[in-house]
């Protein structure tokens, strides 16, 4: 997990300065230093090429090109104090340095709807059609509370059709669209159920991140005794279809599940369907609340489907892919500053984006969440904050519109004032990780 996330924010950082780096060069501007993360006091690796220190800083909050006569986040000025130079930002004309600024959110970008391409392209895109959905949803608390049932099928969220199942799309159509009904099928008649407002802050809500809310609902059907586990010694086998726990039913595997953990550390009598025929067998419950078997997946039970895309179709889908996701994001802020959404709620630092990639190296889940962040790093620098590259463009736009350039003053207080702000932001994101952490 941490090798995925070092490596994913490596390369994120150094494509995004490349962005700086490269219209700089263009524009013979000279770049005094191009570094991977940041190295106050000491680097751990630097080397001068070409008027250029290349470096890696100890400090992992990012990265930074160095660019002569520009006033940045190291905040030093004391090559203003001297007249303009040629090679220096501050003598380019405008449209030059607005190219520079923009350079590298540009390729933040590019790149997070390029890899959205790349993997359509690789991968296709497998889904679960709901008219597959034959034994309906499980449902959890929250979805209960919703007023979802077990067996329910879900038709539509507000006015968007539900045809693919994912429940991330009820999670964003609630919190980020304001999908005020549900309209879902249940034992074969159409209903519609209201959304309560209240569940645009439960669904963002920290504690209710892992809240599953519905997900396909199948038998339980053995698919493999583990070797050595009370399972094996009950006699149980593949294929054996379990029933009941003590007489209680337990159909599908989310009641069989609620139900063996009422009875750990203890013996029970499962009903079993072998070959057509139905027996009692005794097992005993291990502490943990397991028996020692493996159900059938939902591939079993379902027929995925995957859709293929030539590159030439990949590439534009893989745009419309990543726009939705910013527009998403965008949304998202919109329903933060009305106060639907609680802050403390929706960020987190460097623990909380590790935990997006799982312990096992898997190169499909590293490329997703690479385009993502990638995403969320340009719409993050682009931001109207001084210190981001969004604060150094609204100056630049400015000086375009009015035709007066901010005073190199102005300008180093202004981004005094950024950097303290992204510090306190970025303190506060990380400070949230520590306390969910001691909160257990």
């Amino acid at each position: 997990m941490i090798a995925q996330f070092a490596l994913s924010l490596s390369l994120l950082i150094i494509l995004h300065e490349l962005g700086h780096f490269l219209p700089a060069k263009w524009f013979k501007t000279r770049v005094e230093k191009f570094y991977l993360f940041f190295d106050p006091w000491f680097s751990i690796f630097k080397k001068k090429i070409g008027g250029t220190e290349y470096g890696i800083g100890w400090l992992p909050l990012g990265g930074y090109v160095k660019i002569s006569g520009m006033v940045d986040e190291s905040l030093d000025t004391e090559s203003l104090k001297e007249p303009p130079q040629p090679w220096e930002f501050r003598s380019k004309p405008t449209w030059q340095r607005l190219i520079i600024m923009l350079g590298g959110v540009t390729v933040n970008f590019i790149l997070g709807f390029l890899i959205f391409g790349l993997m359509l392209w690789q991968y296709g895109s497998e889904y679960l059609p709901t008219s597959e959905l034959k034994y309906g949803l499980q449902v959890d608390s929250i979805g209960m509370e919703m007023g979802l049932q077990n067996g329910d099928n879900i038709i539509a969220i507000g006015d968007k059709e539900f045809d693919k199942f994912n429940p991330g799309i009820i999670r964003s159509e609630i919190a980020i669209n304001n999908a005020s009904s549900l309209k879902i099928l249940r034992n074969g008649e159409e209903t519609i159920l209201p959304i309560d407002p209240k569940f645009t802050t439960i669904l963002t809500s920290y504690d209710y991140k892992d809240a599953y809310i519905v997900a396909p609902r199948f038998p339980v059907k053995i698919g493999k005794v583990i070797e050595g586990s009370n399972a094996e010694k009950a006699g149980l086998k593949v294929d054996d279809e379990i029933l009941a726990i003590n007489g209680e039913e337990t159909e599908f595997f989310d009641s069989f599940a609620k139900i063996i953990r009422n009875h750990k550390d203890s013996k029970i009598d499962l009903t079993v369907r072998r070959d057509n025929a139905t027996q009692t067998i005794t097992a005993q419950v291990t502490p943990e609340g397991t028996v020692g078997f493996q159900n059938y997946g939902l591939d079993y039970f379902y027929n995925f489907q995957t859709e293929e895309y030539s590159l030439g179709q990949a590439l534009p889908m893989g745009v419309v892919q990543g726009w939705d996701f910013l527009m998403t994001q965008v949304k998202a802020f919109g329903q933060m500053f009305r106060g639907n959404i609680k802050a403390s709620d929706s960020l987190g630092g460097f623990a909380t984006i590790s935990k997006l990639f799982p312990n096992a190296w898997d190169w499909q889940i590293f490329w997703r969440n690479t385009a993502i962040l990638s995403l969320i790093l340009g719409f993050m620098n682009l931001l109207p904050i001084p210190a981001l590259d969004g604060g150094h463009v609204m100056f630049l736009l400015f000086e375009m519109v009015t035709g007066r350039k901010p005073s190199d003053k102005v300008m180093e207080y202004a981004t005094i004032v950024g950097f303290v702000l992204v510090l306190g932001l970025v303190l506060y994101a990380n400070g949230l990780d520590v306390w969910r952490w001691l909160k257990g």
